[in-house]
């Protein structure tokens, strides 16, 4: 799968929750994690965190939505239950992206609403748990970005695999052919010869 993400979550008060969250970013291959104005205590997050995320995957601890810094090109989207906002099964999730989650009891703020390329809902009834919803998100992603054989119409696995990939011939370019000079050891031949005939 090409690109990379990152996921966070934002004024978090059960470090449980992240923990949990963590440790399905960290299984699911995330490039970093992060937190925005959360009260996170990774001694009580590691209780969930088994894997130790932290650890093994650049952690980010940002005390405010301003201070929130994410690489060139990643894009912010936020995953929260507001009228206007993308469903999770019709939404092509970018490239390189940074997934944000909302507090247990509330929203996302506002000012990270603004900062957000896109804010997409998971079709349920009722929120679900921020650990649980940013599996959802990330498991949607890797079907969706991942090289996997298309599903069947009938119950079960795959019938068709993956056609092989075929690689092209080399992509030669040849608009510089125009502006391009003999070598100078051709001129240096015809010297030489010109003078071991003198």
């Amino acid at each position: 799968m090409r690109g990379f993400f990152g996921i966070g979550v934002e004024c978090v008060s059960k470090s449980m929750n992240v923990g949990s969250l963590f440790r399905s970013a960290h299984a699911f291959g995330a490039g970093f994690v992060f937190t925005v104005d959360a009260q996170y205590d990774r001694g009580e997050g590691r209780k969930a965190d088994t894997s130790g995320t932290p650890d093994h995957v650049p952690f980010y601890s940002f005390p405010d939505v301003e201070s929130l810094v994410l690489p060139a090109r990643c894009e912010l989207v936020g995953i929260e239950l507001v009228p206007d906002s993308w469903e999770l099964p019709s939404f092509r999730h970018p490239n390189q992206a940074a997934y944000v989650l909302g507090p247990e009891r509330g929203s996302l703020s506002p000012a990270i609403q603004a900062r957000c390329a896109y804010i997409v809902q998971i079709p349920t009834k009722f929120c679900v748990n921020v650990g649980i919803a940013g599996a959802i998100v990330m498991y949607d992603r890797v079907i969706s970005l991942g090289k996997y054989p298309r599903r069947p119409v009938t119950p079960g696995g795959p019938l068709e695999s993956l056609p092989k990939h075929v690689f092209g011939g080399p992509s030669l370019r040849r608009k510089m052919d125009a502006y391009r000079a003999d070598s100078p050891l051709a001129e240096l031949d015809e010297y030489l010869e010109t003078v071991s005939e003198l």
